[in-house]
């Protein structure tokens, strides 16, 4: 049930939207050592964003997991800017990822919860 959804000021086409989807995918799929049949994800482009105060091209990423393990955070942080760069040539330390640890409790899906 991972979750990632990016928002970035950039404009992206469909192509590089759809690309970009299936690389992120396939990597949280394999950040967090899940099937792929259960991650999400999503972009919101075009959005207007100011990052220290620029409006150059920026990202902001959320990550939600059950069971996300904390410590390799800052491991996932490096693969996901790596990965935005390297696709949609946003600079890393224009990134901010937001991690979530959710609660089986608290994710619902198919008329239950986890």
């Amino acid at each position: 049930m991972p979750y990632l959804t990016i928002q970035t000021n950039e404009s992206l086409d469909k192509p590089t939207q759809d690309a970009l989807l299936e690389k992120v995918s396939k990597l949280v799929s394999e950040l967090l050592n899940k099937p792929e049949t259960y991650v999400m994800v999503a972009i919101s482009d075009s959005r207007p964003m100011l990052f220290s105060g620029s409006d150059e091209a920026c990202a902001y990423l959320e990550l939600k997991s059950i069971g996300l393990p904390e410590n390799s955070c800052q491991d996932f942080s490096n693969a996901l800017c790596s990965l935005i760069n390297d696709e949609i040539s946003i600079e890393k330390s224009r990134i901010y990822i937001e991690f979530s640890n959710a609660e089986r409790h608290l994710w619902g899906w198919n008329s239950s919860t986890f």
